[in-house]
């Protein structure tokens, strides 16, 4: 009984010390002021002091990254174009080198989450050649930035909170964290909230590791993609449960189209040029 009324007035001191911290967007005082705020708020979530001040260390408000915020323009390729340029011959072949390079992880992952190994090396090749273009900016600065501005303020604030978790709980440093300018990270991209959610420790290293681990990197996105609707055995062309799977991972019509037709080239062996359809 006593322990149970405990909880709750821990959980409401919590709470109350979450709300007098809020972090306000665009804070007149400055970003130093705000990042007080969000460090305050980050420990009264749990997150352990020591994890936020090596995470929040350092980090500065980056006006580039608003820059390209700003300056994003809707995809306007048609299908043709963008898997015309992506679906590469030399992007066929490395996925095909992939998949005999990894095949006994990759049945296992696909025994564990009922992903084929077509579909994981499709995404794996698109978003960063098999991990070879990963981005270079700092993880933690770039959700920082975003979430300071107003324009999506609570969603990267989400995102920097678990960026700080991701340090708490031993997956990597700050320093290790770097990505694309929204704060993607690892050789499939993921953005923080869907690394704590979604990261996989596949290799038994007592981390998940999506920076470094191939392993980790296609279990982890087997698992995002069984999470949001993946059928074990079904085919993933437009239309199908499974392809709506692969919009969840990008909503982008023509991008979840060329991760299908790339995987259904990968699955047959063909690495011949895109021939358009």
């Amino acid at each position: 009984m006593w322990a149970l009324v405990r909880a709750s007035v821990i959980a409401t001191l919590l709470l109350a010390a979450g709300q007098a911290f809020a972090a306000t967007c665009r804070d007149p005082a400055g970003f130093e002021k705000w990042l007080g705020d969000i460090e305050r708020e980050a420990v009264a979530r749990g997150i352990s002091p020591q994890a936020v001040r090596q995470g929040l260390s350092g980090v500065t408000f980056d006006q580039s990254i608003i820059n390209r915020d700003r300056g994003q323009g809707v995809f306007k390729q048609s299908f043709a174009q963008f898997a015309g340029r992506m679906v590469s011959p030399a992007r066929l072949k490395g996925g095909a080198a992939m998949l005999k390079r990894h095949a006994g992880t990759l049945s296992q992952i696909e025994q564990r989450y009922g992903v084929p190994a077509p579909i994981l090396v499709a995404i794996w090749g698109l978003e960063t050649d098999f991990g070879a273009v990963r981005g270079k900016l700092p993880v933690i600065r770039s959700v920082a930035t975003l979430a300071y501005d107003c324009r999506r303020s609570e969603f990267f604030q989400a995102h920097l909170f678990d960026a700080l978790r991701i340090v708490d709980r031993g997956d990597l440093t700050p320093d290790e964290m770097r990505g694309a300018w929204a704060g993607e990270m690892g050789q499939t991209q993921f953005m923080p909230s869907n690394y704590v959610r979604y990261g996989v420790d596949f290799d038994g290293d007592g981390r998940a590791d999506l920076l470094h681990s191939p392993a980790d990197v296609l279990a982890s996105t087997a698992n995002y993609l069984k999470a949001h609707g993946w059928a074990r055995g079904g085919d993933w062309s437009p239309g199908t449960p499974n392809f709506e799977a692969i919009r969840a991972w990008n909503k982008s019509q023509v991008y979840s189209q060329t991760i299908a037709y790339y995987a259904t080239k990968l699955a047959g062996g063909d690495t011949s040029a895109f021939q358009g359809q």
